[in-house]
């Protein structure tokens, strides 16, 4: 091999070292953005209870009326059955 091959060589292995030095350090410098990193993985979770909110709200309108009148009502049956509860409480202990 004569020298201006060598020489165009050994630029070239240079030129590739440098792309690939500059790859490893901007993988570096996105690995130590912890801000960054921190927005993405916030927004990940954001979309993914947006998703699952957007998932139950369709199963719960898919419901017939009847059902979704009933899941609203449960916790007033709950109070009445807790009043009722506490009324004959009071009452035997009067009584006694």
């Amino acid at each position: 091999m004569s020298t201006p091959e060598i020489r165009q060589e050994i630029e070239q292995e240079i030129e590739q070292t440098r792309a690939r030095l500059g790859a490893t350090v901007e993988e570096l410098a996105a690995k130590a953005d912890v801000k960054a990193r921190a927005r993405g993985k916030a927004a990940e979770v954001k979309a993914n209870a947006q998703a699952r909110a957007a998932e139950v709200k369709a199963e719960l309108t898919a419901l017939p009326g009847r059902a979704r009148r009933s899941q609203r009502r449960w916790p007033l049956a709950v109070a009445a059955g807790l009043v009722v509860v506490g009324a004959v409480a009071v009452w035997r202990r009067r009584q006694a």
